[in-house]
């Protein structure tokens, strides 16, 4: 090791207690401007309509706009690779769900992020259990008949497309009811239910976000959450936990992630803005009426364990089943 001076050893020491100062200026000054909310959907998702539930209120308390910027592509990871590569200084944030995050990643061999390593976590908001549901024609009226039926012979389920977390929901079923489900991609949420409700598929697993509406309307049948409780949004819909089968549990859920080495002050002041809005009464009532469930963390700390360990899941479920999204 090359020998430092004394000198030298205090011009450095010195160097570090000024940085210390300057970064908690800076951090108590933060933001004075606006803030870049990266969403890697198009207007009307989920994630985009959890955005602009959230954005009023995180201007009031944050004090500087919040802009929504809709950057579509690749299934979400277009805009995962921009946030990572963006200035590390808070104003360029990544509003996402777990297919982009946790999963893409392990089934296309073309993305090289990893959301447990590669961002620094600021928080969840939301969550939306996968819903097993059926067209209004199904002969099943309950999961326990969905499983007899899919146990009896063949059985096609629709998903909102190969790699993602309905695919791997999917693949669940497989694992713990019967191998004799197929899994039927579609490009997007809203034609696997079209399908569902002709008949042309026996059934589809999709969030509920994505299905509340129709669920609510009688256009489609809801059979199960894979969640680990019911949904307080479809109270007499059991959990496949309570009908016997405890291991298919499929939950997507919102987060926000910034670039690596974002400066602790500044993760802590987003994490809560973000998580007060998030449990605002006035959010959960508006998140409710789309499908939605507020869901926070503890810290920041908190929030990057949490993706590890679904980082760590959904890449089990995706190397044993063998789905991918690039083939």
């Amino acid at each position: 090791m090359p020998h430092i001076t004394t000198t030298r050893r205090l011009l450095l020491g010195g160097g570090a207690a000024l940085a210390l100062p300057a970064l908690s200026a800076f951090a108590q000054a933060f933001p004075d401007r606006p803030i870049r909310l990266i969403i890697g959907f198009p207007p009307g998702g989920s994630n985009d309509v959890t955005a602009r539930i959230l954005q009023p209120r995180l201007q009031e308390l944050l004090g500087q706009p919040i802009v929504i910027e809709n950057r579509p592509g690749a299934n979400a990871t277009l805009a995962a690779d921009y946030v990572q590569k963006s200035p590390p200084d808070g104003y360029t944030l990544y509003l996402a769900s777990s297919s982009p995050l946790v999963i893409a990643p392990h089934t296309n061999r073309n993305i090289n992020y990893n959301a447990g390593t590669d961002f620094a976590a600021v928080a969840t908001v939301a969550a939306t259990p996968s819903v097993l549901a059926v067209g209004p024609a199904s002969r099943a009226h309950t999961v326990q008949e969905f499983i007899a039926e899919a146990r009896r012979g063949p059985v096609n389920i629709a998903s909102s497309g190969a790699g993602g977390l309905a695919h791997l929901a999917i693949e669940i079923l497989r694992r713990e009811i019967s191998p004799n489900i197929t899994h039927v991609p579609y490009r997007g949420g809203g034609p696997a239910a079209t399908d569902t409700m002709a008949g042309n598929v026996q059934g589809v697993i999709v969030d509920l976000a994505a299905i509340y509406g129709l669920i609510k309307d009688g256009k489609l049948r809801a059979l199960a959450v894979m969640s680990d409780r019911r949904s307080p949004l479809l109270p007499d819909v059991p959990t496949f936990t309570e009908v016997g089968v405890p291991g298919v549990v499929a939950v997507n859920w919102v987060a926000i992630v910034a670039p690596l080495r974002t400066p602790e002050p500044i993760l802590q002041r987003l994490y809560t803005a973000f998580t007060d809005v998030a449990k605002a009464p006035e959010t959960r009532e508006r998140f409710a009426a789309v499908g939605l469930e507020t869901m926070t963390m503890a810290s920041p700390a908190a929030t990057q364990a949490f993706l590890r360990s679904e980082w760590d899941k959904w890449g089990a479920v995706a190397r044993s089943s063998g789905a991918r999204a690039d083939e």
